[in-house]
């Protein structure tokens, strides 16, 4: 049986951007630890079938070295002491999918005459954030007093997420690769990115994070949007990243959704910290994290007390609260998974024969026909 000298350097480095580990490949690839020692080498068919699994160039896996592969847009995720982590295949994939709906829909807008967003890149960090969140606020439609109408936090990220798409924003939000179940996004990795453009800001929320964790995530994501920087993020609501942008779109990002006058004014001074926070939380439907942060932005408590009910509600949170987007209808998960103004404007640019239903089902993850249809009909484009 023929084999190719397939380079130990890159095996290792297309599993481990992957995220597969020794275990899995071992069931599929009897003789792995074997390839990674030199004992051993696989067939050609067995380096296509590694290539496939790990969606890696076969080309690759001769050379000497892995190659040197970035990513597409700033990286602003919060890197502590440890080195940057190879972005997966996941990550990039995702990223490449909706640069190109991003293109797509830059043209689209061109054509349909669709005017350029003003408020896109309008900020600076030198801008306070009270100031720009209240810009934002108004541009956005966003009231408080609306908002502590809603049922339940749910209802506050769909109307979050209505409002920016209202005002001219792609927001994509999705648990998985496109439309492939079995390729799933970790919110360890990241947890958002903004892509900026003046006709087509797009936001993508990593839905796998909790449902907490994503309505801090989308503020953030616009936040970058005003600002003017496209980038990848790991925001959290009670974090103090390392990073100027980061910062100030955090700060940005609290203002936004719970507004500090709004605090004092609902405040109760003689609740312990854990039932104030919740209780804030429920009334301004933003998430326990948010309510805690803006208790210690606000001076009403210290930073001790502020790390000790965090690391607490966040223990909570991930036992409790996490879940992805996938499974359910598949219509409404479609709508989320590509935002419906993105979508909206698919179907109807195809169904126009302004767009090849081939490039439209690569955009949205179709692949019959009787689906597209049926979909455009869910979403009100056709009768």
């Amino acid at each position: 049986m023929n084999t190719v000298p397939a380079s130990i350097p890159v095996l290792r480095w297309a599993a481990e951007r992957a995220r597969l580990s020794d275990t899995a490949l071992e069931r599929s690839f009897r003789k792995w630890a074997l390839w990674l020692s030199g004992d051993a080498q696989p067939t050609l068919k067995q380096l296509e079938d590694f290539a496939r699994l790990t969606r890696t160039p076969i080309g690759y896996f001769f050379l000497p070295e892995p190659p040197v592969q970035q990513l597409p847009v700033p990286d602003f995720r919060t890197r502590r002491d440890e080195a940057p982590a190879e972005p997966s295949t996941a990550l990039l994939d995702t990223l490449y999918l909706c640069q190109q709906r991003q293109d797509w829909y830059r043209d689209y807008a061109r054509v349909h005459g669709l005017a350029r967003l003003d408020f896109v890149s309008s900020a600076t960090v030198e801008d306070q954030p009270e100031q720009v969140a209240g810009e934002m606020r108004q541009i956005l439609g966003l009231s408080v007093a609306e908002r502590r109408t809603l049922s339940t936090w749910t209802d506050a990220l769909r109307q979050l997420v209505f409002k920016a798409e209202d005002a001219g924003i792609l927001v994509m939000a999705s648990s998985i690769v496109g439309s492939n179940s079995r390729r799933t996004l970790d919110a360890a990795e990241f947890r958002g990115f903004a892509l900026v453009d003046d006709r087509a800001p797009l936001v993508f929320i990593n839905a796998s994070d909790s449902k907490a964790a994503r309505m801090f995530t989308l503020a953030h994501e616009l936040a970058h949007i005003w600002l003017g920087e496209s980038g990848i993020s790991d925001p959290e609501a009670g974090s103090v990243p390392k990073q100027g942008v980061e910062r100030w779109c955090n700060r940005v990002a609290a203002e936004l959704m719970m507004p500090l006058d709004a605090l004092h004014e609902a405040h109760e001074p003689d609740a312990p910290v854990a039932d104030e926070m919740q209780r804030l939380a429920h009334l301004f439907k933003v998430s326990s994290l948010v309510a805690l942060r803006r208790l210690f932005d606000a001076g009403f408590i210290d930073r001790d007390t502020l790390w000790q009910n965090y690391r607490q509600e966040t223990a909570r949170i991930r036992a409790l609260d996490i879940g992805g987007s996938g499974g359910g209808d598949y219509y409404r998960t479609l709508a989320a998974r590509t935002g419906k103004r993105f979508a909206h404007a698919v179907f109807s640019s195809t169904l126009e024969g302004q767009t090849l239903f081939r490039d439209a089902f690569r955009m949205l993850g179709m692949r019959k026909t009787s689906t597209f249809y049926q979909a455009a009909r869910e979403l009100g484009v056709m009768g």
